[in-house]
Order: C-alpha cells, then structure tokens, then sequence
C-alpha cells in the first residue's frame, strides 16, 4: 500500500514514528479561535495571523487529501539543566526540515505534491497528530506518545497523494493531573488549557520584554524553556535515548550561569550558532541569566551581576539589578559586632 510506503521512508530518513491524518477543519478550531480572542498567546502575534489557514489545511495546500505527521525523539538522558532538553544540542527546525524535505522528495516522486512544516507553519499539529493515532494531547497541551512519552518534536507533511488514514489512540491521561500539580506558575489554567502568558517557557523564549516581577521567583534556575510538566508524565517511563546525534548536549548545557554573563553579541553568536538559544538574542538570555542568578545565586556571581548592570541594553541592566538585590536579600552581610 501507498501509506505503507511512506512510513517506511518516513522512518528510513531517521524519524520514529509516522502516521497519516485526513484532511479537515481541524478538531479544536473552535477552542483555537477563542484562544486567540482572549489573548493567552501573548506576545506570539503570528498565531493570530491566518487563523483560517490555520485551522484548515485544504486552505493551505489546495488539493490536499492527507496530512503526514512525523515524530522525532529528542530525549537525552543526564542530570536537570537550566535549559529545556529539546535546546541542549542542534536546533530541531534545521534537522526536521532537512528531513522533511528528502521525503518530500521521495513523495513527489510518487505524484505528489507538498508543503512541509516544523511548527512554524500554520498547521495545529497536535490535532492531527492525534487524529493520525500519534499519541493524544496530555492535559498540558503537550502531544504523548506511548512509546516516546513526551519527549518528541513534530513535523507535518499536506499532500495530494490519498493516503488511508491511521486510526486514533484515545486519551490514557485518565484522572492523572501530575502536569498541571508541576507548572510552576500554575498556567495550565484547567485540562487542555494553556495561558502562555503564564508560562515559564513562554516567558523565557517568546517573550522579549522585562521578566513579569510576579513570576521572577518561580524562574527558579531556568534560562531557557522549562520542562517541569514534560517531566512530570508518568509516561516519560517508556522514554529512550534519541539515536540524533545533533541532539547530544553540548558542553553549554551544564556552564556555570555567571559564565554566560561574559557574553558579547558575537562570543553569543558563536557559542549557540547551531542552537536554538541563538534566536532569542543575547540581550533576552542574559536577562533570562540575570533573574536565574537573582534565584540561585550567591555573593561570589555579584561581581559577574554588577558588571550586567552596567550593560548598555537596558533589558539586562534591569534584570541584573534586580538579581543583586535579590542575593543580597537571601544573603544579609552580617551585622557588625558590638563593642
């Protein structure tokens, strides 16, 4: 069959799973649409771009007859870092739209014809990857698989090609709410509801402004991206190494965090030149460094914080003076002794 073949291509270019979607108005347009009407994207105006095309891939690709969703496992094992695991080695975007592209290709050849995405694109990809049976949306919003758990990226493929549809998995999440006990700024506001505004992700990534002061605290030692309700899914047991090379973790992963306070514009750009870290600058990440140091931080990093807060961009200036204060709030000079 057709779609036997695509799989088997599909997982002959490295990905781990390979399912196939019908094409239609996506299941949760309507939920979309009223997301987007009540702000919770935050600052992400290109979700609320398009939001028919969005939701309706026969907009997007006319023609199209199925939608091929592919997963990729990013898992690496090893002790928590500040930086969210899909970020501790090579930006996904340029792996998963290398491999897209070869199976576009091969998919073409068959008689084909395509658009790909790597969740840029106006595609909500975990509906159809719930509707191919690749897993089923956690009460995080997060996309589980019951081989991988949650540690996967997604890729789609609209063609013309008429691919049977895979039959969907239902939801095993049952009465398990782990995810939503572990989100540190309690932003999955009720199953399957996210306010990005909230998240600790959101803000340390898509966010280009000040940190809130109400969430500041609850950054804790993060830096970039947070993983606390990925990695409270019991169904993270059935996880394993990812077999990419490109996602090993670089040494940058573990670095002290006022190391990263020596950073210029070009030793950043070089440092994170295939990471994904790279696309949000480095006067958001040393802000990002700054608040971590002010959560964890003790007197030895002032040195590192009081040359930050002489940063001529503003963004760090701000955060690394709040930081000093913070440490020296945790970490009083003692009193002088009385004669």
């Amino acid at each position: 069959m057709l779609g036997d073949n695509v799989k088997f291509i599909a997982r002959s270019l490295g990905f781990d799973d390979c399912r196939i979607a019908p094409v239609h108005r996506a299941t949760h347009a309507a939920a979309y649409e009223q997301w987007i009407a009540e702000g919770k994207h935050g600052d992400m105006a290109w979700l609320a771009r398009n939001v028919e095309r969005r939701t309706d891939p026969a907009l997007v690709l006319p023609g199209a007859q199925a939608v091929i969703v592919v997963a990729l496992n990013y898992f690496q094992s090893g002790a928590e870092s500040g930086i969210a695991r899909y970020a501790w080695g090579d930006d996904y975007h340029d792996l998963m739209e290398e491999k897209l592209s070869d199976l576009d290709e091969s998919l073409s050849a068959l008689g084909g014809t395509q658009r790909v995405y790597v969740d840029t694109g106006p595609v909500l990809e975990r509906d159809f990857a719930t509707d191919a049976g690749l897993g089923w949306s956690g009460k995080s919003t997060i996309q589980i698989h019951p081989n991988l758990g949650n540690y996967f990226f997604l890729g789609e493929v609209l063609t013309t090609l008429a691919l049977p549809p895979d039959p969907p998995l239902r939801d095993h999440c049952g009465k398990c709410v782990r995810c939503m006990e572990a989100c540190p700024t309690q932003a999955i506001t009720s199953p399957h509801h996210l306010d990005a505004r909230r998240c600790l992700s959101y803000l340390t990534i898509e966010q280009k402004g000040p940190i809130p002061l109400e969430f500041r605290r609850a950054l804790g030692h993060r830096i970039y991206g947070c993983d606390d309700c990925l990695a409270a899914c019991p169904w993270n047991r059935f996880a394993r190494e990812s077999q990419e090379a490109a996602f090993a973790a670089r040494p940058f992963v573990h670095a002290p965090l006022r190391d990263f306070l020596d950073l210029t514009d070009e030793s950043f750009r070089e440092a994170f030149h295939h990471s994904p870290i790279k696309r949000i600058k480095r006067p958001a990440f040393l802000r990002n460094v700054c608040v971590a140091l002010g959560n964890t931080g003790t007197p030895e990093d002032l040195p590192a914080l009081v040359r930050a807060s002489d940063d001529p961009n503003p963004l760090i200036a701000e955060h690394a003076v709040w930081a000093i204060s913070e440490i020296h709030r945790r970490h009083p000079a003692p009193s002088p002794q009385q004669g």
